[in-house]
C-alpha cells in the first residue's frame, strides 16, 4: 500500500508544482494533457487528514490532535454527518482560505473577487442539476452545479460515490456532479452537459477517488438498472460467486460520457474503501466523514 505523505499535496498525474498549498493533504488536479488549463481553472481533492501547515492564527482556532472525533478523521468537511458542527466550520474556513491565497498567487496581476465562496450543495442521490450565478451560505439540493462566473467554487462531497469534474478547454465553465450509482443511473450526467453552455466534445472530465471495483458489492438490480439503458454497462459489472456483482463507477461513468462526446477523461482511481487511511469510506465505516472534490475558475 502506498505510503500517504501528510505534508505535501499530491497532484493526479504528474508531479506537484509550487503553490500556496504544498503544505496540506490535498490532491490538485493536473488538466494535462491540456495543460493550459492549469492557468485557468483550479480542481482539487481533499482527504481526511488535516493539513499541518496553519493558515493564519485566526483559523487555528482547534486542536485537531486532539479534540476532533477520530471517526471524522482530521478533515471531516460534512455538516450532516454528526460531527462538532464548529470543527467542520473550522475545516471549511480553512479550505476556502488555502484555495483563496492559491487563486491569488497564481492570478497574474488579474482582479480577483476579494471572497471565494464555495457553494456546498444538499445532495440526495437524485438528478437535480443546477446552475450557479451567484453561490448562497445555504447548500443547495441537487446532485450537480454548473457555473461560469469566477468567485465562485463548486463542492461536492464524497465518501466512496464518485466525484465527477468537467471543464470546457476554454476554461470559461465549470461543473461538478455527484456520481453515486444512484444518480448515474438517473443520467446525472447527461443532464448536466445538455444545461452547459459547452460542445461534449470541448468538454474535459476528471473523474476522483471512490470506491473501487474490488470493494463496490452490488446487487443485480444496480446492474440491470444500467444494462436497461446500454447493454456497454456489462463490462463494468463482474459476476461473485454469491450472486452478486462487483460494479466500476468510474467504468460507469467512461461510458456515459463517451456516449455523450467526451473524449477527454482524466482520472485519479484510487480507492477510498482499501484507503481509509486517506480517505472517507461509508460502507466501510457507516460513521465517518466526507472528503469534498472542489472546481473554480482562476
Amino acid at each position: 500500500m502506498q505510503k500517504t505523505n501528510t505534508s505535501a499535496i499530491k497532484q493526479a498525474h504528474t508531479e506537484p508544482k509550487p503553490s500556496l498549498l504544498t503544505s496540506s493533504t490535498l490532491e490538485l488536479v493536473n488538466w494535462s494533457p491540456l495543460s493550459s488549463l492549469d492557468d485557468k481553472v483550479l480542481a482539487l481533492q481533499t482527504t481526511r487528514l488535516f493539513p499541518h501547515f496553519i493558515s493564519k492564527p485566526a483559523l487555528n482556532k482547534v486542536n485537531h490532535e486532539l479534540i476532533n472525533e477520530p471517526s471524522f478523521g482530521r478533515f471531516n468537511l460534512g455538516l450532516h454527518v454528526g460531527d462538532n458542527e464548529n470543527y467542520v466550520t473550522h475545516n471549511r474556513e480553512h479550505l476556502n482560505y488555502l484555495i483563496t491565497n492559491e487563486l491569488e498567487d497564481s492570478s497574474h496581476n488579474v482582479t480577483l473577487p476579494n471572497l471565494l465562496a464555495i457553494q456546498w450543495l444538499n445532495q440526495v442521490h437524485g438528478n437535480i442539476v443546477v446552475e450557479i450565478e451567484k453561490a448562497s451560505i445555504q447548500a443547495i439540493t441537487a446532485d450537480a452545479s454548473i457555473t461560469r462566473k469566477k468567485g465562485i467554487a463548486l463542492a461536492i462531497m464524497t465518501a466512496d460515490c464518485l466525484p465527477i469534474l468537467l471543464s470546457n478547454s476554454e476554461g470559461t465553465e465549470i461543473a461538478a456532479i455527484h456520481g453515486g450509482w444512484r444518480p448515474l443511473a438517473k443520467n446525472i450526467i447527461e443532464l448536466c452537459i445538455q444545461k452547459m453552455h459547452s460542445d461534449p466534445l470541448d468538454i474535459v472530465a476528471w473523474l476522483g477517488p471512490c470506491i473501487g471495483p474490488e470493494a463496490f458489492e452490488v446487487g443485480n438490480e444496480v446492474k440491470a438498472a444500467f444494462l436497461k439503458q446500454n447493454i456497454l454497462f456489462k463490462t463494468a459489472f463482474v459476476k461473485k460467486d454469491n450472486g452478486k456483482y462487483l460494479a466500476n463507477l468510474h467504468e460507469i461513468a467512461k461510458i456515459q460520457l463517451s456516449a455523450l462526446g467526451v473524449n477527454c477523461i482524466l482520472t485519479l482511481d484510487e480507492c477510498t474503501y482499501l484507503r481509509t487511511d486517506k480517505y472517507y469510506s461509508y460502507r466501510k465505516d457507516k460513521l465517518t466523514g466526507r472528503m469534498a472534490s472542489i472546481i473554480c475558475l482562476r
